[in-house]
């Protein structure tokens, strides 16, 4: 059995409109570098060789990005151009439905395998989250939900996950959305990862069944329901963690990346400086 990616591209990307109605955030530079790529590089580092990207209308580039360009290969040399090294497939959620709904739609792609589902929203640093969660499922065979722990924090705008520790394993009896400040039933955050085992799709299918016309559908009760046997896990990830979903995340994490890079962090540290020592 083989462990294989999803990753959730359809949304719309409001929040970086007018943008966005031509580029699709996912292929925002982090530097030089899609962010969509980062979330591949992570996947194919864990191991996963087949990748379902989930599109909508508007995110034809995304497919680009995982093609060949003969002519700018003649033109520049093939190893600039940095093709992802992993075999993808395209599917497009026509509905704006939910997350929940896009899910469904890589039952097919699933099969009998586990996937590991991520949010290009979140990036992470080392070490490699999507091996961490693949780890944690080889030993519980469970689903596995990655999660922050932001003891001392204020969770308030978080999902907040209720676990017990049995035997050094986190067992998830259920998420609490936003609860009010002191309500909070622990300090662990639900991030943009999860490795989902086959069973989540029947419950997924059998939600959105019941779910009202219109409205968006999520995986929440379908982990609900999966905690509710036992089946759901969570793994603490203490790597770090970009959020590029709004804007002020998308600028730290880009100039969090360029410091990082040789030839290039320096004299952006030096200019960064000059910047804020003028504003000061």
């Amino acid at each position: 059995m083989k462990v294989k990616g999803v990753i959730l591209a359809a949304g719309y990307g409001s929040r970086f409109l007018p943008v966005t109605r031509v580029v699709p955030k996912e292929l925002f530079p982090i530097v030089d570098r899609p962010a969509i790529d980062l979330v591949v590089q992570e996947m194919a580092e864990a191991g996963i060789e087949d990748i379902l990207v989930i599109t909508s209308r508007r995110k034809k580039a995304l497919d680009d990005w995982f093609d060949r360009d003969l002519e700018l290969e003649a033109a520049c040399g093939r190893e600039r151009l940095a093709y992802p090294r992993v075999r993808a497939t395209f599917v497009r959620q026509t509905a704006m439905r939910g997350t929940g709904h896009a899910l469904l739609l890589a039952r097919g792609f699933a099969g009998d395998d586990p996937v590991v589902v991520a949010y290009p929203d979140d990036l992470f640093g080392e070490p490699n989250c999507s091996a961490a969660l693949i780890a944690s499922w080889r030993e519980t065979g469970c689903t596995v939900l990655s999660v922050g722990d932001l003891t001392g924090q204020d969770v308030s705008r978080y999902g907040v996950v209720d676990a017990v520790d049995e035997g050094g394993v986190m067992r998830v009896c259920g998420i609490v959305e936003k609860p009010p400040r002191g309500s909070e039933p622990s300090h662990l955050v639900s991030w943009g990862r999860y490795l989902y085992t086959p069973e989540v799709f029947e419950e997924l299918e059998r939600g959105l069944a019941t779910a009202p016309e219109g409205k968006e559908f999520y995986a929440t009760d379908a982990i609900a329901t999966l905690a509710s046997r036992g089946r759901v896990v969570a793994k603490v990830v203490p790597s770090e963690r970009f959020d590029t979903g709004e804007k002020l995340g998308y600028l730290q994490t880009v100039i969090r990346h360029a410091l990082d890079r040789p030839g290039l962090g320096d004299e952006l540290r030096l200019w960064l400086r000059e910047q804020l020592a003028d504003k000061a």
